[in-house]
């Protein structure tokens, strides 16, 4: 192994043990299986620092999944370069029916010498600490919306239902607790669940407080306000957003952040035949519902609200001309593409996807400033 001056390691990570593969250089070279170690901090420090001593230079991935990005920051302390794959842009092979550690590694370990793998954004740790903070509110909503729909199904059930079309508000709670039932188990069951509701909803304005707490001293603080300018994105959506794209200097074009959240059509073309269908969803998902569901704003003429003038007062002169820019432009589309029968759900996606060039834009002029 002497004799070799460069070589990539691939790892394949679990929560116990990982498994290490080691490809030499050169198209020809050899690829063999170091073996399995322990998954701790020291027992990977140990094993990198061996295999480092045997090679000039050395190369390290591994693919991103639950167990995060601490071994990603481990290889880096110690000076050698580490990718992060994205598990679902690796190739692999229709027919391979085999899925072992050892072969996984040995495969990351052949693909990362090959130049095949796809690497994924990696975020310093306040930018982490934030994105769980954002993911933790989601979560928190997403169970808001189980508990909602698990009342709104007990009161279907009993043929109780709402008269008026809004609900959750206090006119709709004084509602749910004028109901009586003949059998005072179903009263208990109700009880509960509305309580539960509450819990839950205490729950998400609690994350939402401590998110605007923590805002004001991260460094991309200045991006989250200047998104906020911009009609259909308040603080939630823009610092999911931000979040989860992190800088967007490294999307050299709208166009490329735009497939990047699968906002753009697949495609199924040979010769002359050109065949395109719906968004290829790909990417971030969190971010792409978001967007979509922003998008309804641009229904509406344009304007700027008393919530939208504060914070454009606030912005650069150039972030004020994207956003209003943005709401011209926007709004005109979406009544015209309406007034060509288009459904509204295919009308939203089509707004999004503009939306997110004109938030490129943005967050662009905010990292100039």
């Amino acid at each position: 192994m002497a004799d070799y001056r460069e070589a990539f390691v691939g790892i394949d990570v679990a929560k116990l043990k990982n498994a290490i593969a080691i490809a030499d250089a050169g198209g020809e070279g050899e690829v063999r299986f170091f073996g399995e170690v322990d998954a701790s901090d020291t027992s990977m420090r140990r094993v990198i620092e061996r295999i480092a001593t045997r090679f000039d230079r050395v190369h390290f991935c591994y693919e991103a999944g639950p167990t995060g990005y601490g071994l990603y920051r481990l290889i880096r302390s110690l000076g050698h370069e580490c990718m992060v794959v994205a598990p679902s842009l690796i190739p692999r092979k229709l027919g391979d029916r085999l899925k072992t550690n050892r072969r996984d590694a040995l495969g990351l370990a052949r693909l990362l010498r090959a130049g095949e793998l796809t690497a994924v954004w990696v975020p310093d740790e306040g930018h982490e600490a934030m994105r769980d903070l954002v993911r933790a509110r989601a979560a928190a909503v997403e169970t808001l919306r189980v508990l909602r729909q698990h009342v709104s199904a007990f009161m279907l059930k009993h043929g109780r239902i709402y008269p008026r079309k809004k609900g959750w508000t206090m006119r709709y709670l004084c509602w749910l607790q004028a109901h009586q039932f003949d059998h005072p188990a179903h009263q208990i069951a109700l009880q509960e669940m509305v309580e539960a509701v509450r819990i839950s909803k205490e729950r998400v304005d609690r994350l939402e407080r401590v998110i605007e707490e923590f805002i004001p001293a991260w460094s991309l603080a200045p991006i989250v306000r200047a998104l906020q300018t911009l009609r259909g994105v308040d603080l939630v959506v823009a610092v999911t957003f931000v979040t989860e794209i992190g800088d967007v200097r490294r999307f050299e074009s709208p166009r490329q952040l735009m497939g990047y959240l699968g906002l753009v059509p697949g495609e199924r073309s040979t010769g002359e035949t050109v065949r395109r269908g719906g968004i290829t969803k790909a990417g971030n998902g969190r971010v792409r519902h978001m967007l979509v569901e922003s998008a309804w704003t641009y229904r509406h003429a344009p304007r700027v609200g008393a919530k939208k003038l504060y914070r454009l007062e606030q912005a650069p002169p150039r972030v004020r001309e994207i956003a209003w820019k943005a709401q011209a432009r926007l709004t005109a589309r979406y009544r015209m593409l309406i007034g060509r029968g288009k459904k509204t759900t295919v009308v939203c996606t089509a707004i999004a996807r503009e939306l997110v060039g004109f938030m490129w834009a943005v967050a662009r002029e905010a990292h100039a400033t």
